[in-house]
């Protein structure tokens, strides 16, 4: 007899989680209605997604495929508000994702809904249609479709996908802009540099060398390293592109991705953004999954592969673990030391007064707005910085290049003396 795992809510309005053995889903309902607890959802008992482990190799042709068949966030979110939309106004699904298949303009995102259409022709429904593109929609996107499919609140769930979507995309977006003007600059610094070595240098390294003048060790230095960029151009754009792919290699082992997740949350003042930014989707998915029905089990198992970032998910999974031997969710995450008070103080309210989702959505709308603060003041902080940084790199090859000159100015000067 196959096992059914449930969560219902009980007399005094607490949610309860179990599992019940039953010959089919419509009789382990059944059993449960007779009980009398409010249903929130049953399925079929399984093992969960993300058990294996996979290779190097895999996570490599992994990211490519994705990289191929992917498509941007505000994509995948106009689609889903469309979707939700079309549903709730009486269309089948097959009909809905037909019709916004002919009036995508995304010919990759065009042919993925195509493809789903045929599948749900074929008798397939729209999570395990969906779950034949891993590059568009991710594990967490499937699980509360199917979630929406197994309770009966398909139109609702979509539409609270969409928004979570949206507050992703959001957050993702204010953290990107605050990052661009820096990552701009300092492109722009690294081409200005590359043009002083490459073409500005030589030409007084020639001038010095007609003149045989002796020249200072930050000049000689400046000029030695300027002829190795010089000779070696291409071998160091070669390096440069192997340094790259050895980052991006190791970003795919474990051990390395850690080691540089690590590095990005305890960068001065960046870090903390990038913390909150990570507490804020934690919160938002752990949210929205409860709230549609999904086991704490794979709530936790699907919240950790969302997050990003290999510290957290590790604390997570630590987490799921501790739940598993007994532990309270909210103190298994406090035993992590990776989650801040705050966040913790609202999961163990919400944990017993049964409302745990409501209070994690309202601890991502807080980490969103420390996210938007932060982000304010740290604009106005770093545009002064890097100009004086820029000022700083360019001003002193500048001057390095032009000792020589002040030298043989005060050397003219004596010897009209």
């Amino acid at each position: 007899m196959p096992n059914f795992a449930y969560i219902v809510k009980d007399a005094k309005g607490a949610r309860v989680e179990g599992m019940i053995k039953a010959d089919t889903l419509d009789m382990a309902v059944d059993k449960l209605a007779k009980e009398g607890s409010t249903i929130i959802s049953v399925r079929a008992a399984a093992e969960g997604a993300f058990k294996g482990k996979l290779s190097l190799f895999d996570k490599v042709m992994l990211a490519i495929y994705k990289f191929r068949t992917g498509v941007s966030l505000k994509t995948l979110v106009f689609f889903t508000r469309q979707l939700s939309t079309m549903f709730s106004a009486g269309l089948t699904i097959e009909k809905a994702v037909t019709d916004l298949e002919k009036e995508e303009k995304n010919k990759k995102f065009a042919k993925v809904l195509r493809k789903i259409g045929d599948d749900i022709r074929k008798g397939f429904s729209l999570s395990e249609a969906m779950e034949q593109h891993p590059g568009v929609f991710n594990p967490l996107y499937v699980a509360l479709v199917q979630a929406g499919e197994v309770s009966g609140t398909l139109h609702t769930v979509l539409d609270e996908l969409s928004d979570y979507l949206e507050k992703i995309e959001d957050t993702r977006r204010k953290v990107m802009s605050a990052m661009a003007y820096p990552i701009f600059i300092l492109v722009f610094l690294a081409i200005v540099v590359a043009v002083l070595f490459y073409y500005v240098i030589p030409m007084f390294a020639g001038v010095y060398e007609n003149f045989d003048a002796d020249l200072p060790a930050p000049t000689i230095l400046a000029i030695s390293i300027s002829d190795l960029i010089v000779n070696n151009v291409f071998f160091a754009i070669l390096v440069i592109i192997l340094f790259f792919a050895v980052l991006f290699l190791l970003y795919l082992t474990d051990r390395g991705r850690f080691v540089m997740d690590t590095l990005k949350l305890r960068t001065p003042v960046v870090g903390g953004v990038i913390k909150n930014s990570i507490m804020s989707k934690f919160a938002r998915t752990f949210s929205i999954l409860m709230a549609s029905g999904v086991p704490i089990m794979e709530t936790m198992e699907l919240t950790e592969n969302v997050v990003q970032n290999a510290v957290v998910e590790g604390a997570v999974r630590r987490a799921r673990v501790l739940v598993k031997e007994g532990y309270g969710v909210a103190n298994a995450f406090r035993r992590t030391g990776e989650f801040p008070p705050t966040l913790l103080q609202m999961m163990a309210t919400g944990e017993e007064t049964g409302d745990m989702d409501k209070l994690l959505g309202k601890a991502a709308q807080f980490y969103e707005k420390l996210v938007d603060s932060v982000i304010d003041r740290l604009t106005s902080l770093i545009e002064p910085l890097l100009i004086v940084l820029m000022a700083v790199v360019v001003g002193g090859i500048i001057v390095v290049v032009y000792l020589p000159i002040f030298d043989l100015g005060d050397a003219f000067t004596a010897g009209i003396k």
